[in-house]
Formats: structure tokens, sequence, C-alpha cells
């Protein structure tokens, strides 16, 4: 018997409830067969919840049936995070040639340079991008000189970040957030780099 929620198998199910939420957040990678991938595909582009593709994203970037290769495509192209935009790197990987991937992380490498000017103390970014199932995870699993110098873009841009936004979070690698430091203490590190800058 399938361990699939049938709230997400129900396409008229409101996604907003609270119960809908807990069986795709509860939902692991080896709970999903082949029967149910069609579910979460369809949730993931008819959502507007960003939570819930990233979650989709993580149960099914590991996963290797054939009909992944053009959602991983198609989800690189619409998520604007570019941690979302690894995610789906990473499932792709498994079906794109290098020289695919080449021109795909050519085009992250531009737009990373740019957040540096623009958002220059984006600290969240870039340890998600840092995290275990980010960059370096590709980065050992591929060995693609693309991805090693991809993240020695992050780790660079990340070291020249004031000492007040480093360190505060990490991902495992599942995914999950892990907090390196207590709330308070992250946000009175960044609170008095703030009120340095003032003075």
């Amino acid at each position: 018997m399938s361990s699939f929620p049938k709230i997400l198998t129900d396409q008229n199910a409101k996604e907003s409830h609270s119960d809908y939420k807990k069986a795709l957040f509860d939902l692991t990678p080896n709970a999903i067969t082949v029967k149910e991938l069609g579910h979460l595909m369809r949730i993931y582009t008819t959502t507007k919840e960003i939570s819930y593709r990233n979650k989709i994203l993580k149960l099914l970037y590991n996963h290797r049936e054939p009909e992944l290769h053009s959602f991983f495509e198609i989800a690189y192209k619409k998520e604007r995070y570019r941690d979302m935009k690894v995610y789906a790197l990473r499932g792709l990987a498994q079906f794109a040639e290098e020289k695919e991937i080449v021109k795909l992380v050519d085009k992250l490498k531009i737009s990373l340079a740019k957040t540096e000017k623009t958002t220059p103390y984006n600290y969240q970014e870039y340890e998600l991008l840092k995290g275990k199932n980010g960059l370096p995870f590709l980065v050992e699993q591929y060995n693609y000189a693309s991805f090693k110098e991809l993240l020695a873009q992050v780790n660079e841009q990340y070291d020249r970040m004031p000492d007040a936004f480093k360190g505060h979070i990490t991902t495992d690698e599942h995914g999950e957030i892990v907090h390196l430091r207590g709330p308070g203490e992250s946000a009175r590190m960044i609170r008095d780099f703030f009120d340095r800058m003032k003075k």
C-alpha cells in the first residue's frame, strides 16, 4: 500500500489547508514512486507558494525517472532564487551533458557577481549555496570545473562580507536549515554592525 498522502493526489484540495502543507512537508523522497511523480510535478507547476516549490525540488532532485529531465529544465528557468536554481540543476545534472550544464552555470556566475553589488549582505543565499545539499554536493558528485568555479566564486564573495554576517546558518545533506547561532546572538551581531555603520 502506498504511503503517499491522498490529499496531495486531489487536484481540488486546498493547498492553504494545514493538512495539505503537513502532508507535503512530512513527505520523504523514499515515499515517492514513479506513479506519484506526476502529482508533485503538478503541484510544483501550479502553486505560487515558494516554500512548496522548494520542498518539491528537494524531494525530486535525486530521482532519475526520465520524465524529470524536462521538469528540471523548466524548474531551472522558472526559479528566481539561486539556491532553488542549484536544486533544479542538481536534478538536471543527472540527465544533461556537461556542455549543457556549463552554459547554465556561466549565467549563474554572472547573476551571482551582481548580487555582491546589489545585496552585499545577502548571507542567507550564500549559506544555502554552500550547504551540504547545494554546490558542495555537485562538486563532489560530478567534479565538473564549472561547479568548482561557481563554488569558489560563492566562497570568495562570502569571505568578502563583514564577519557579522558569517556563520549564522547552514543546510544539512537534506537541505534542512541548521542554525549555528541562537536567534538573539545573530540579531545582535547584525544590529551592532549596522549601528556602527551609522556612526
